[in-house]
């Protein structure tokens, strides 16, 4: 029989400390949470991560209350959880605001808790998910009398965020109102998702910027204005925040499957998955995807589901910068990142977000080591007063500049148009051009249509039929501006049939993974 332990006294404690952290901020501050709509953070903790693999680090942390006598009476937990878990069977470091406790407000915690849990994840090279729901900063302005003193704003481990962005996937979910630092907490990520009607992203929220003199007289309510201010309307279409979602458990899908493309850090391969798909799939509908009226649009998400493997299209921020859709994706079970035009969205003409969104997407995937797809239909930068107002050509550039630097391998397929600046932006021609065009292909400095009355100016003013002659001019060109011309000199390196696209995209994922794996 063996012998009591001289430590139950202890134990008993500490059972009783875990068992105060498992109240939270108290049972009304729960209800009140769950009354919103709103999961509590250990229940998302347990929601997100794979079933009882969140072990959860500093549970019995807060601010402890003692009587006269220095025995406990109470605590008060600190308002951020995290710990180590797993997401699809690969370990991960899961985070989660806490707003039953002050809001989340990082005043009423023990900063060094969200320290160790940024430090965790690069140092131990591991994933690290952000549940984002509270201020998380610095505290009120009852917080300087307190002090007795104000200071110069610092973020303790701010350069751990940073360390992890250029180290490990990072997943940000604003799961309530964030304002300061829980917005910044948001943005400093590789992936971001609010949840609609129920999470605002704001640098200061509406009582601050009414107290500035720019409030919102309009706004029927308190809940009104923050939605106006910062709700998923404008933050998922100024690029702010990637995704939007319309539940938490939705929210909690998106995040794993995002990190299901995602290789656990920097300088491992991300993982190939089953694939059921047949690689020599051809689809008898990509024939008459594109239009012959060259002003007409179709659908190139279309395409995307006709041409990658089935079911697999993981689209990112379709909300901004829509006239490129950027995507996770499968070919054969390898991962890829796919960039393709959106014609039905001013024709597919690169604007300022459109580069900017293209130039993020684009160092994601090379810094992920993730192969690149293009499905191009460009007719070039934006042009016009509003596209050089919002610096086009600056973002444009530092999009190509993206691809140019970009060390993965990089296929395209050019479906249709590709002009100008932006045509050249598709791939790099600098370096071996994996490349495809279809029959349908319209490329060259600038398009036809749009020069012809300039360039035969003379011909057309001498023509006693100006109509007529235009109309021969155009016939003329309609011949040289044929694709096979261009592939007869060798400036496109293969036409083929559209049905063959996803065979030699499915070749090239290949080759490309096989590229990846001889750097390791």
């Amino acid at each position: 029989m063996s012998a009591p332990s001289t430590w139950a006294k202890e134990l008993e404690e500490l059972r009783r400390r875990e068992a105060l952290a498992e109240e939270m901020g108290g049972a009304d501050k729960v209800a009140r949470q769950h009354g919103r709509g709103k999961m509590d953070a250990r229940a998302r903790l347990a929601a997100l991560c794979d079933e009882g693999s969140f072990r959860e680090i500093g549970k019995i942390a807060g601010k402890g209350h003692y009587d006269e006598n220095g025995d406990l009476q109470g605590v008060t937990p600190a308002p951020f959880l995290f710990g180590k878990a797993s997401i699809n069977g690969r370990p991960v470091v899961a985070t989660a605001d806490d707003f039953t406790i002050r809001g989340g407000a990082a005043d009423a915690g023990i900063a060094r808790k969200m320290v160790q849990a940024e430090m965790m994840a690069h140092e131990l090279k591991l994933p690290i998910i952000r549940m984002i729901d509270g201020t998380g900063g610095g505290g009120s302005v009852k917080t300087l009398e307190q002090i007795g003193a104000t200071y110069i704003p610092a973020v303790p481990g701010w350069g751990d965020v940073v360390e992890n962005l250029d180290t490990v996937p990072v997943v940000a979910l604003a799961l309530g109102p964030t304002a300061g630092l829980g917005a910044a907490r948001t943005v400093a990520s590789h992936y971001s998702i609010m949840m609609r009607g129920l999470s605002q992203l704001f640098a200061a929220g509406p009582a601050v910027v009414d107290a500035m003199g720019a409030g919102y007289e309009q706004a029927k309510d308190h809940a009104q204005a923050k939605e106006e201010l910062g709700g998923a309307d404008i933050h998922t279409r100024n690029g702010v925040v990637d995704d939007e979602v319309g539940s938490e458990g939705e929210a909690f899908a998106r995040a794993r499957h995002f990190l299901s493309f995602m290789p656990e850090h920097v300088g491992q391969l991300a993982r190939r998955s089953n694939c059921t798909d047949p690689v020599h799939r051809r689809e008898e509908a990509l024939l008459g995807l594109v239009p012959h009226d060259p002003k007409a649009v179709y659908s190139m998400r279309r395409c995307m589901e006709m041409v990658l493997d089935q079911g697999t299209v993981f689209e990112i921020g379709r909300n901004w910068g829509r006239a490129a859709i950027t995507a996770l994706a499968r070919l054969d079970g390898w991962p890829v990142a796919v960039v393709a035009s959106d014609p039905s969205y001013l024709g597919g003409s690169w604007e300022a977000k459109t580069s900017e969104k293209v130039e993020r997407f684009i160092k994601l995937a090379d810094q992920f080591r993730l192969p690149i797809v293009h499905l191009v239909d460009n007719p070039g930068f934006m042009i016009g007063r509003e596209a050089e107002m919002a610096g086009t050509i600056r973002y444009g550039v530092q999009a190509m500049n993206a691809i140019y630097r970009a060390s993965v391998p990089l296929a395209s397929i050019v479906l249709r148009r590709a002009y100008g600046i932006a045509g050249s932006a598709m791939s790099n021609a600098d370096r071996y051009q994996y490349r495809f065009c279809w029959p349908s292909g319209d490329w060259g400095s600038l398009p036809i249509a749009g020069g012809l009355e300039v360039a035969y100016k003379s011909e057309l003013e001498a023509s006693d039929d100006p109509a007529a002659e235009l109309e021969a001019i155009k016939m003329r060109l309609a011949k040289v501006t044929s694709p096979f011309r261009s592939a007869e000199r060798f400036n496109v390196e293969d036409i083929i049939d559209p049905r063959d696209t996803r065979p030699l995209l499915c070749e090239f994922a290949e080759l490309g993974w096989r590229k990846l794996e001889s750097e390791r």
